[in-house]
C-alpha cells in the first residue's frame, strides 16, 4: 500500500480515543493497533491471537499471515473495502474499529482471504487446516477456493456456509445463517454465483449452480434452487420471482423488505 493510508489513519484514530475513553481496554488497544505499524500487520497479529490453538501457535501463523499481507495486493485491497463497507451498510457501527476488534464477519472473512492466498499458492492442506480453525473460532466455513469479491458485508456472520465452487462478486451483503452450497454429491461446478450488488437475508438457502444476477435481492428464509434474474427480488420456499428492486445495488442499502409490485 502507499505511504498514506486513510484506512490505518482512521482506525489509529478511533483506537487513540477508545484508549483515552477506556482505560480498561488501553492496554488490550496499545498492543493490538497503537503499537503496530500498518493495517496488514495489526490484522495480522490479531487474527493469529484469534486461532492460537496447541497444534498451531500464535507466533506461528502471525509469521504466516504476515508474509500473506506484506506481499498480497489484492488482500491488501479487499480488507480495506470490507472495512469500509461495514462502516457504510452496518448501523452498528460507528466507523472501522469496531468491526475491525469485535466484528466475526469482518474476521472470519479476512482470515478467508488469507486461506485463499494459501489455495492459490498450490498449499492446499494448509488452506484446508485454516478454514477448519475459522468455522471452529467463529461459526463460519468458507472453502478456501470460493471467489469472494471486495467490499464484502457479512452481517452476524453465524452459521455462513460458502462452498467451494460459489463466487461471489463486488459489493455483496450477506445477512446470518446464508448457505451457498450445492444439492447433494454432485462433483464439479455446483455452488452458486452471486453477482455484483447482491442482498441476501437472512437463513436464505441459495443451492446449486444458479445464477443470482446483479442487483438482486433474496428474501429471508428463502431457498433458492434457479437463476435469479438482473435486479429482481426473489422470495419464498422454493424461491420466485415477486418484484422487481428499487435501487441498483440493493446490497448498499440494506433494505430488506420485498414490497415491489409483482412481474
Amino acid at each position: 500500500m502507499s505511504i498514506e493510508d486513510p484506512v490505518w489513519t482512521q482506525l489509529r484514530e478511533e483506537a487513540e480515543k477508545t484508549a483515552a475513553n477506556e482505560k480498561l481496554l488501553s492496554r488490550f488497544v496499545e498492543e493490538v493497533i497503537l503499537s503496530q505499524t500498518s493495517l496488514e500487520r495489526a490484522v495480522s497479529l490479531y487474527l493469529a491471537q484469534k486461532l492460537d490453538c496447541q497444534n498451531f501457535p500464535v507466533k506461528t501463523i502471525f509469521d504466516l499471515f504476515w508474509q500473506i499481507a506484506q506481499e498480497d495486493e489484492v488482500f491488501q485491497r479487499a480488507i480495506r473495502t470490507d472495512l469500509q463497507a461495514i462502516s457504510d451498510r452496518d448501523p452498528a457501527s460507528e466507523g472501522i474499529l469496531a468491526p475491525f476488534l469485535y466484528f466475526k464477519g469482518f474476521h472470519s472473512l479476512t482470515a478467508y482471504r488469507l486461506a485463499r492466498n494459501l489455495w492459490q499458492s498450490k498449499r492446499n492442506d494448509l488452506a484446508l487446516f485454516l478454514q477448519s480453525l475459522i468455522s471452529e473460532q467463529w461459526g463460519v466455513d468458507i472453502h478456501p477456493a470460493a471467489q469472494i469479491g471486495n467490499g464484502i458485508l457479512i452481517d452476524h456472520a453465524t452459521c455462513v456456509v460458502i462452498g467451494e465452487t460459489a463466487v461471489v462478486g463486488n459489493n455483496v451483503s450477506i445477512l446470518h445463517d446464508v448457505t451457498l452450497g450445492g444439492t447433494g454429491k454432485e462433483k464439479g461446478d455446483r455452488h452458486p454465483k452471486v453477482s455484483d450488488g447482491v442482498l441476501i437475508g437472512a437463513g436464505a438457502k441459495i443451492l446449486g449452480n444458479v445464477r443470482i444476477g446483479i442487483g438482486a435481492k433474496i428474501g429471508a428464509g428463502s431457498v433458492v434452487l434457479q437463476d435469479v434474474p438482473n435486479h429482481c427480488s426473489a422470495a419464498g420456499v422454493p424461491a420466485m420471482i415477486v418484484g422487481k428492486c428499487k435501487v441498483d445495488q440493493p446490497a448498499l442499502s440494506m433494505d430488506h423488505h420485498i414490497q415491489d409490485p409483482v412481474i
